[in-house]
């Protein structure tokens, strides 16, 4: 399977060498998701996952105001009962565990406000790249609502409880420099400069085995539903598979070489 690209709708796609380009494209709502985003950023992940041709993917926003600003709450609201209002979080759940689940590193380039359902898809990539006036949030509360795609456990699991509860019961914005030093953002660069840290970062996992990246990823996230005895387990499992790849062979011999 191969990346379509898409020139228009809501998520734009594109393959630039070994790197998959997702962009929001929703100025106007400043990228807010909704049912068709979702689905659409779901399938660009999909398919990103199985192109051999891509070795990481970066999502980005088309706008600098925003990555983006959270649920479209037009398409929120229109929940007319209790089941509709699950199947929009499970709407939500499945895109996040798309980009989550994804075999291949994903690196979110953040400028603007990351607030809500868009905080919630940077805490599913495995890199957040900050431009230095980027703001993170999960205002959730403000609006008598919790979060509802993977915030109250992933941001938990990133920082922490305490710095999570923070975050989530008062619905305060945290900037680019605080998510840093508490772990939210991996690195925080220039403002308009979180896409060209993403591409230089993407950049690195060219020359990277791709198997031995997939068994990484998996591995370190079973590992954090385990013991600590059953995730070790787990490592010696997935170290044995990696070793036994044609890359690790090649990679092995010309160090030994050296």
């Amino acid at each position: 399977m191969t990346l379509t690209e898409r020139q228009d709708g809501p998520v734009l796609s594109r393959i630039e060498g070994a790197t998959a380009f997702l962009t929001l494209n929703r100025p106007d709502r400043l990228n807010a998701l909704d049912e068709e985003t979702l689905a659409t950023l779901e399938a660009c992940i999909h398919e990103a996952g199985l192109d051999p041709d891509v070795r990481a993917i970066v999502i980005a926003s088309g706008t600098p105001r925003a990555f983006s600003a959270g649920a479209d709450l037009k398409w929120l609201g229109a929940a007319s009962s209790a089941a509709e209002v699950a199947s929009r979080a499970h709407r939500g759940h499945r895109t996040m565990n798309a980009v989550a689940d994804c075999p291949k590193p994903t690196i979110a380039a953040i400028e603007g406000v990351a607030f809500g359902g868009g905080c919630e898809l940077a805490l599913a990539c495995d890199y957040r790249i900050a431009g230095d006036t980027a703001r993170f949030g999960q205002p959730e509360i403000k609006l008598g609502i919790i979060p509802g795609w993977g915030g109250t456990q992933r941001l938990t699991r990133l920082i922490g409880p305490s710095r999570a509860t923070d975050m989530i019961l008062t619905g305060r914005p945290v900037y680019a420099e605080e998510a840093f030093r508490i772990g939210l953002a991996n690195s925080v660069v220039g403002a308009g400069e979180a896409l060209a840290g993403a591409t230089s970062l993407a950049d690195s996992f060219a020359s990277a085995a791709p198997l031995a990246l997939k068994i990484a990823k998996a591995t370190i996230q079973r590992g954090m539903a385990m013991s600590l005895a059953d995730g070790l387990s787990t490592e010696i499992d997935g170290f044995v598979s990696s070793f036994a790849t044609n890359d690790a062979r090649d990679g092995v011999t010309a160090f030994l070489e050296k």
